[in-house]
């Protein structure tokens, strides 16, 4: 089966950065999009950024010129480095693999890790 194991979250003061990191593994094949979303207590789940298969990526306004997303493919890994935090990055950040099998495409999720930006 998939997992996805997370890592790199933690608290910093505003300003600071961190890297997230997201490791796939067990059956990994014909990856779609990877990619880190993001939910604040009492919010939606939002996206934050995605990479294609083809090294497309795409960005919440938010986060853009801030925020990288990047992958390894041998390790099917997705990282997510986060410059210039804020207070309002604070959420429970999961990574997410789109994956399409025989016809079908299937989402799958990580545990979630905490990003806490103080002021």
């Amino acid at each position: 089966q998939v997992q996805l194991v997370e890592s790199g979250g933690g608290l910093v003061q505003a300003g600071g950065s961190l890297r997230l990191s997201c490791a796939a593994s067990g059956s990994i094949f014909g990856i779609n999009f990877m990619g880190w979303y993001r939910q604040a207590p009492g919010k939606q789940r939002e996206l934050v950024a995605f990479i294609t298969s083809g090294g497309k990526t795409n960005y919440a306004d938010s986060v853009k010129g801030r925020f990288t997303i990047s992958r390894d493919n041998p390790k099917s890994t997705v990282y997510l480095q986060m410059n210039s935090l804020k207070p309002e990055d604070t959420a429970v950040y999961y990574c997410n693999i789109n994956m399409g099998r025989l016809g079908m495409n299937q989402n799958y999720w990580g545990q979630g890790t905490q990003v806490t930006v103080s002021s």
